[in-house]
């Protein structure tokens, strides 16, 4: 793989790219499961790789496409377990949790099992136990799974209300304009494009990248939106 690159502090990035462009793989270099041949993932000044896996856990939360927990694990139980890297306090732990279960809608869920709930509302539980790591940086590959047109709007919309960094893959394109301040494109394991959102997707690299006609389109109430349709 043959990147470089730095994400802005604060900033919502979304990582996109052709299947098998490597963006999963990217995605696990920088939640340190995985570990680049050459070259290194530093954040705040501290390579990934360096971090014992309790600091780790306390500065970075990762959701991956197919998150696995036991189906009779309790919800509130399950999120309960994002707060065992840290020092127990009582306090701290009930706000963080109250915060992520009221962000992410699940606090219908918090005595059921997890292997009760559909697929929609237990990607949103998975999502509520990233931010009850409180994290620094939030990496999450391919978040919307599973979730209808409106929830994936209204999913994307907790993300970009939080303070951390997100770098999030999306397969949609169309969320991305929305949602990011910042786009890395990938291919072929290559950083292919970076920047601006709009700037990139209306790119003719990018329309070549994925072989569409992204154009930008007027709406009736005057605000903008991007259309993609494949060539022709």
């Amino acid at each position: 793989m043959d990147v470089s690159c730095s994400v802005p502090a604060g900033a919502c990035v979304a990582l996109i790219g052709p299947n098998g462009a490597g963006k999963t793989t990217l995605l696990r270099f920088l939640a340190g499961l995985d570990t680049p041949q050459t070259g290194d993932i530093v954040w705040k000044g501290v390579s990934v790789r360096q971090m014992r896996l309790k600091e780790r856990a306390r500065r970075i939360a990762y959701l991956s496409q197919h998150e696995e927990a036991a189906s009779d694990l309790r919800v509130k139980e399950y999120l309960q377990l994002a707060r065992l890297p840290f020092e127990k306090n009582a306090e701290v732990d009930r706000v963080a949790l109250d915060d992520a279960v009221e962000r992410c809608g699940v606090r219908p869920f918090l005595s059921r099992q997890l292997g009760q709930l559909s697929g929609g509302e237990r990607q949103r539980v998975m999502l509520a136990r990233c931010l009850a790591q409180t994290p620094e940086l939030l990496l999450l590959d391919e978040p919307t799974n599973h979730l209808d047109l409106a929830a994936r709007g209204q999913l994307l919309q907790v993300v970009r209300g939080l303070s951390c960094t997100v770098v999030t893959v999306l397969h949609d394109l169309s969320l991305v304009s929305d949602f990011a301040d910042h786009v890395l494109v990938l291919l072929r394991g290559r950083l292919a494009l970076q920047g601006p959102a709009d700037d990139v997707l209306l790119s003719e690299e990018c329309r070549t990248i994925f072989d569409l006609n992204i154009q930008r389109a007027l709406l009736p109430d005057g605000t903008y939106t991007l259309t993609f349709r494949a060539k022709t």
